[in-house]
C-alpha cells in the first residue's frame, strides 16, 4: 500500500511553510519562504497578502517536487495561520484591498480605548471571551473600512470579503468557491459569540461591520472544499483548519482538561484546555475555542505574550549582537547570573495579564560591566518571566473553578531547541517543562486535524497516541532565588507600564 502523506500549510508571522507529514505524525519534507515585514508607522505592522499567496503556492509546489510526489499522493491539506492578522479582499478579483494588518499592529489602540470608555468591555468579554484590544481582528477590519477609499461603499454592495489568513488562503486555493474559516480563528475576531458559535450581531453593530463580509464558520476538522485543479495538477481535499496556537495544542496532544502548552515563536502563547466549558477569566486572560469537531467545541484559557522570539531577532538584526539565534545559548551560559539586568520586550505593548498597548520596551540595570552576554541572558529570561506571569494567572483562574493548577508545561516552537532557555523556564515556573520529539507542533496539529477530517484518524485519541517526549526539564533553582528574580522582573515591568 502506498504511503499517504498529509500536507500542512503553516502561514506564520515571519515565514510561510509547507510540511509533508506521514500518517504517524513525522515530518518528511519541508519548504519555507521568509515573509517581509512592513512597518508603515510606529506601532503598525503589515504583510503583503499577494506575497503570502505566492509564497504559499511556491512552498507547496517545492515540497512536492522535493519529495518526488504529485498532488495525487496527498491525502489532505491542513491550514494553520497567524491568527488575528486581518485581510479584506475583492470578491471578484480575489485581490486584497489593503495590506494584511498583522496581529502585532497597535494602530487601533485609540478606538479600543473609546470602546472601553463607553462601557462595552464587559459585553465583549461575555460574548467573545476576549478583552478589548488592538490585537484582535475586529477593530483592524473596522479601520480598513473607515480608512481605505471606497471600502465602505464596496462592502455595502457586497463586493468585499473579510477573513483572517486561513480564510484568504482557502478562498484562493479553492478559486473563490469557499469563503469559510474555523471556530478557532473566528473566536479571535472580537465578532464571534464563542458560546453559541455564531457571528454576534451586537459585536458587528459595535464595530459597524457588515455581516455580508464574514466567512462561514466551520469545525476545525472537516470539509473545506478542494483546491483548484490548475494549482497543483489535480484537486487536493482541504480537511483541517485552525489558528496557529490551537493547532499547536492539537499537535501537543493537549486534548484533555488541564493539558497546557506554550508555543514560542515571534510571540509566546500559553493555552490550557478547559474542556466543554468556557471559563471566564478573573485575571485578564482570554477564553477561547480550542477545537471544534463533530459539532462540539472544546474551550481553553489563553495568555498571549506579544514578543518572545522577536526579541531575540531584534538583538540579532537590530543591535547586531550576534549572527545567529543558535549563539544565544552559549552567550547566556557565559553571562553573570547576578548581573541584575532585566529586559522588558514591550516593543508593541504588553499582552496578558497587563494588556497595556502603550507600554514600551526597556533594558534596565545596566552597568559599565554589562556586556552582550548579560543582555542576551536577560532577553531569554524575560520570556521565562512572562510565561511565569501567565501560568500564575491561569492557575488562579483554574483554582476559582475548583480545578488544579498545571503540573507540567509542554513547549514547542523554534526557541525550544535552546536547552538553557528551557531550563530557565522550568526554574521560573517551578514545574517540569516537556519538549516533544517533533517541536514544530503547529504544522503537526494542522496535519492531525486534516487527517481527522479526512478519516485517516478515527478520533482525537489517535492523535494523543502519536505524541512523543524528547526531553523533560526539571526545576533546579532554589525557591528564594526564584522569588528574588521574579521580584526584580516585576519591578522592571512596573517601570514600563503606561500611567493609569
Amino acid at each position: 500500500m502506498a504511503v499517504r502523506h498529509i500536507l500542512a500549510i503553516d502561514q506564520g508571522t515571519t515565514s510561510t511553510r509547507a510540511i509533508l507529514f506521514t500518517e504517524e505524525g513525522l515530518p518528511a519534507f519541508e519548504a519555507r519562504r521568509e515573509l517581509r515585514q512592513i512597518y508603515p508607522a510606529e506601532g503598525w505592522v503589515e504583510h503583503d497578502g499577494e506575497e503570502i499567496w505566492q509564497a504559499t503556492l511556491d512552498v507547496v509546489r517545492e515540497v512536492l517536487a522535493e519529495a518526488g510526489l504529485s498532488a495525487r499522493d496527498v491525502a489532505a491539506i491542513g491550514i494553520t495561520n497567524q491568527r488575528e492578522t486581518t485581510l479584506v479582499w475583492d470578491r471578484k478579483s480575489g485581490r486584497p484591498l489593503y495590506n494584511a494588518i498583522v496581529w502585532q499592529d497597535r494602530r487601533t489602540a485609540e478606538s479600543c480605548a473609546k470602546i472601553r470608555a463607553a462601557g462595552a468591555g464587559d459585553l465583549v468579554a461575555a460574548r467573545t471571551g476576549l478583552v478589548v484590544d488592538p490585537y484582535f481582528s475586529g477593530t483592524k477590519l473596522a479601520w480598513i473600512l473607515n480608512h481605505v477609499p471606497e471600502a465602505r461603499r464596496m462592502a455595502a454592495r457586497g463586493e468585499l470579503a473579510f477573513g483572517t489568513i486561513d480564510a484568504f488562503l482557502l478562498w484562493r486555493l479553492t478559486g473563490g468557491r469557499v469563503h469559510a474559516t474555523d471556530a478557532t480563528n473566528a473566536a479571535r475576531t472580537m465578532l464571534f459569540d464563542i458560546h453559541n458559535r455564531h457571528w454576534d450581531p451586537d459585536m458587528l453593530a459595535l464595530l459597524d461591520v457588515p455581516a455580508n463580509m464574514l466567512p462561514e464558520v466551520r469545525d476545525s476538522a472537516g470539509d473545506f472544499g478542494m483546491t483548484s485543479a490548475d494549482l497543483f495538477g489535480v484537486p487536493i481535499p482541504i480537511r483541517g483548519m485552525a489558528g496557529d496556537q490551537q493547532a499547536g495544542a492539537a499537535g501537543q496532544a493537549c486534548l484533555a482538561p488541564g493539558d497546557i502548552k506554550a508555543t514560542y515563536g515571534t510571540g509566546c502563547f500559553v493555552l490550557v484546555n478547559t474542556g466543554g466549558a468556557a471559563i471566564p477569566s478573573r485575571h485578564r486572560l482570554l477564553s477561547t475555542v480550542a477545537l471544534a469537531h463533530g459539532g462540539r467545541a472544546t474551550y481553553a484559557l489563553e495568555g498571549s505574550i506579544f514578543v518572545a522570539g522577536a526579541a531575540v531577532q531584534w538583538l540579532r538584526d537590530g543591535l547586531r549582537l550576534f549572527k545567529g539565534a543558535a549563539e544565544t545559548e552559549a552567550l547566556a551560559r557565559s553571562a553573570r547570573a547576578d548581573s541584575g539586568v532585566y529586559m522588558v520586550p514591550a516593543f508593541t505593548g504588553l499582552g496578558a495579564p497587563h494588556w497595556d498597548a502603550e507600554a514600551r520596551g526597556a533594558i534596565l540595570g545596566l552597568t559599565r560591566d554589562t556586556g552582550i552576554a548579560e543582555i542576551v541572558r536577560a532577553t531569554l529570561e524575560s520570556i521565562a518571566y512572562q510565561t511565569h506571569d501567565l501560568i500564575e494567572a491561569i492557575g488562579k483562574d483554574l483554582a476559582a473553578e475548583g480545578r488544579p493548577a498545571p503540573t507540567a508545561l509542554r513547549v514547542d516552537g523554534g526557541m525550544v531547541v535552546n536547552d538553557w532557555a528551557m531550563q530557565c523556564l522550568a526554574d521560573m515556573l517551578a514545574i517540569p517543562v516537556e519538549r516533544p520529539r517533533v517541536t514544530e507542533t503547529t504544522a503537526l496539529g494542522a496535519a492531525f486535524l486534516a487527517g481527522l477530517g479526512a478519516g485517516i484518524y478515527d478520533s482525537t485519541d489517535a492523535i494523543g497516541k502519536a505524541w512523543r517526549l524528547e526531553r523533560r526539564f526539571e526545576p533546579r533553582l532554589g525557591e528564594d532565588e526564584r522569588l528574588a528574580r521574579l521580584q526584580g522582573w516585576h519591578r522592571a515591568v512596573d517601570r514600563v507600564l503606561a500611567p493609569r
